[in-house]
């Protein structure tokens, strides 16, 4: 069992990379193996809705998105980390996210995240964190991902990584985020060996307000 962290921050190891360190940590201690990917400080182009993934199978942009989309496909739960720029997720987070997401529901890819757990953790210097926290738990929510919890919204305070080393109820948070991950897999993998397959999917059903 693996779980792939996404490290969204503009510093490799910077604020956010300190609250997915201490989730990787706990997860080491369960036994999960685990990896953090960094989307890296380049300019992440967001999605222009040109469609040309349906039929190329893949977004026609390549970069950190069609690497990541690789990875995805051999893990079995994931941590999306952001720090908050203007109460939301960074451009290049959220450009990354909806190309990661959308790229896959138009290409038949959606079984790279289909039930895999998934969560995200937020940092900050203050505020913000609640609304980026929204934001980001709606991609696993329209891509039938089960959201981990913790025993708190997932977030960290802190301008530095040392200062977000001593909040130590975001720690916490992450420690517990981290044992609720693993305590998951297991479950699945358990049902697995059991015997117990994946829901029936239908096909999708599109409407709007119109018809």
């Amino acid at each position: 069992m693996k779980v792939l962290l996404v490290n969204g921050g503009p510093h490799k190891e910077g604020c956010t990379f300190t609250a997915l360190s201490e989730v990787a940590k706990t997860l080491t201690e369960e036994g999960i193996e685990n990896e953090i990917f960094w989307i890296g400080n380049k300019p992440i182009a967001g999605c222009i809705a040109c469609k040309m993934c349906a039929k190329m199978g893949e977004c026609v942009f390549k970069d950190v998105v069609s690497e990541f989309v690789e990875k995805a496909k051999e893990v079995d739960g994931f941590v999306f980390g952001s720090p908050v720029h203007y109460a939301g997720a960074t451009g290049a987070m959220t450009s990354f996210m909806d190309r990661v997401f959308y790229s896959a529901s138009q290409t038949g890819k959606s079984d790279r995240f289909l039930l895999k757990p998934a969560a995200s953790v937020i940092s900050a210097r203050r505020a913000g964190t609640t609304a980026t926290f929204d934001q980001m738990n709606k991609y696993f929510g329209i891509t039938q991902m089960p959201i981990i919890s913790s025993r708190y919204w997932n977030m960290v305070h802190g301008q530095t990584p040392e200062e977000v080393k001593r909040d130590e109820e975001g720690m916490q948070i992450m420690r517990i985020l981290g044992r609720n991950m693993a305590y998951y897999l297991k479950c699945i993998q358990v049902g697995k060996e059991k015997g117990i397959s994946l829901p029936k999917q239908e096909k999708v059903t599109f409407t709007n307000f119109i018809k």
